[in-house]
């Protein structure tokens, strides 16, 4: 395993330990390392008049639920590998509806999780559509794929390293669309940019998927149109019109009783990827609703989800 330290020495410019336009809010998590995915300025942002904001929605506890809006400073934290690390970096988008970031309960709990089983994981904290950014919805997505190739070229000359990137809710609409859509550009900033953007699978957990009909997630939906979608383009958003053949191996996984974002944004999904070749499984639970994460299956059969992703991601050779 390479040095804990070495993306830190490698990023040494990008390294940050506090995000400054937090108010000092700690951003790094014990065991983890915070860096900064812009560190010559985030692109597109002459128009951006917000401040980032942290909220501990949960300040009584027992467990932490902080969330960040108007993320004005993309980053990631990182999470090593403790015992035999597998050779799988994992990428983790939270979702929050487009409005906020979930850090906590689909973030840092999921990657402490797949730490502690040998995986390199990564939580993203990314822009949000409808904060001004000249990208507009395209923003998110840019931020996980400049993550995914800052952590590709940390990896550089490492055997057999695998990527994937795993998204929740809205975050699983960014995976999506970053998965389907390997051609949207950014302004180049180093050479980390000409790294390929393509991770070797990806999961999508309760994803938001649809954006238009009853089905849709209304909230993601409006965050799209507030960062300037036209309605009537709406249907461009949606990721099932942009599988082909070379979109990665992909494992849906949902709840039937989903009332927030429907299980028939997990049947578009899958049906789209089987039509197009594409190597996938999805796994429907009968119970678990919207946002379970690992803290909300205790006794439920959705408790076996991680297990299914782990046995996943193993198999993606």
């Amino acid at each position: 395993m390479k040095n804990p330290r070495s993306f830190t020495l490698l990023m040494a410019a990008t390294f940050m330990l506090t995000d400054s336009l937090a108010a000092g809010v700690p951003t790094a998590e014990p065991g983890g390392e915070t860096v900064v995915l812009w560190p010559a300025g985030v692109p597109g942002a002459e128009h951006v008049q917000v401040n980032t904001v942290l909220t501990e929605r949960a300040p009584d506890g027992p467990l932490r639920d902080r969330v960040a809006e108007h993320v004005t400073t993309p980053l990631l934290t990182l999470f090593h590998a403790r015992g035999t690390p597998n050779g799988i970096t994992l990428l983790i988008v939270p979702g929050g509806g487009y409005v906020r970031v979930v850090m906590d309960k689909e973030g840092f709990e999921t990657a402490d999780w797949f730490a502690q089983r040998g995986f390199e994981c990564a939580v993203l904290r990314y822009r949000l559509p409808a904060d001004g950014w000249t990208a507009g919805a395209d923003a998110p997505v840019n931020d996980a794929m400049r993550a995914l190739r800052l952590l590709r070229q940390q990896r550089t000359g490492t055997p057999n390293a695998r990527f994937g990137v795993m998204g929740f809710s809205a975050g699983g609409h960014l995976v999506a669309r970053l998965v389907t859509e390997p051609d949207l550009a950014y302004p180049r900033q180093d050479a980390a940019d000409d790294l390929p953007v393509r991770p070797d699978f990806a999961v999508l957990v309760y994803p938001v998927i649809l954006t238009e009909g009853s089905a849709a997630h209304s909230g993601s939906v409006k965050q799209l149109l507030a960062a300037g979608v036209p309605a009537d383009r709406l249907r461009r958003y949606s990721p099932p019109l942009n599988v082909s053949p070379q979109t990665p191996p992909t494992l849906l996984v949902h709840a039937a009783d989903d009332e927030s974002v429907p299980v028939e944004n997990s049947l578009a999904m899958y049906s789209a990827l089987h039509a197009a070749g594409v190597r996938s499984e999805l796994h429907v639970f009968d119970r678990g609703g919207h946002g379970f994460g690992l803290r909300g299956v205790q006794g439920i059969d959705a408790a076996a989800w991680p297990q299914l992703v782990e046995n996943w991601a193993h198999a993606q050779n």
